[in-house]
């Protein structure tokens, strides 16, 4: 059932939510069939992409790294990607009473797991480690990402459409403000404990 609604959100969003809504899922549930595949593709993708054909800029002159150093990379990357997704739902929860809705944490779960399933998946474009392929797929996975999040946040959090797209906006704030965070330990990381080596 999970793969019919993660396949809905993306070819009909706005009735799939209804559909999601009655289901109920738990935190639990969300996590062990959907956030632990799904948040394994990028760091898979990019761990293959960078060790077999490595990274361009433009599509020339491939730079691979070695397996030893990207493996420890990927797995920080693939735990990173759970953590983040229960902050996000975290931060969701926290701020859903301003907004009016009176929502459970599993709710807050649901919405992030759902809306975040086109940013999972543009993580196969790592097999391809081009920059500008990889920055075309990864900002058509952001729009349809703000897409959903739109479209959902009324539905999941059972509030009023004006007040959905007010606290659609502070969650997509918040989304900005966690990548950039992840971004900057990533940064501190690269530059200290974990080194990629050049093959």
């Amino acid at each position: 059932m999970f793969f019919q609604h993660m396949m809905g959100v993306l070819y009909h969003p706005k009735e799939e939510w209804k559909l999601i809504r009655e289901e109920h899922y738990s935190t639990l549930r969300c996590y062990t069939s959907h956030v632990v595949y799904l948040a394994a593709i990028p760091p898979l993708a990019a761990f293959i992409g960078t060790t077999q054909i490595g990274w361009s800029v433009t599509g020339g002159d491939f730079v691979k790294l070695t397996a030893a150093s990207a493996l420890p990379i990927a797995i920080a990357f693939y735990f990173a990607l759970l953590v983040g997704a229960g902050v996000m739902a975290w931060f969701i929860h926290w701020m859903e009473k301003t907004y009016g809705s009176q929502s459970s944490f599993d709710d807050c779960m649901v919405l992030t797991t759902f809306t975040a399933t086109p940013l999972f998946l543009a993580g196969l474009a790592a097999l391809i480690p081009v920059l500008w392929f990889d920055v075309l797929i990864g900002m058509a996975a952001v729009a349809y990402t703000v897409h959903l999040l739109y479209t959902g946040v009324p539905v999941i959090m059972k509030i009023p459409e004006d007040r959905a797209f007010f606290f659609s906006s502070s969650i997509l704030t918040v989304g900005l403000v966690v990548l950039v965070g992840m971004l900057a330990v990533t940064a501190v990381l690269w530059g200290t404990v974990m080194t990629p080596w050049i093959a």
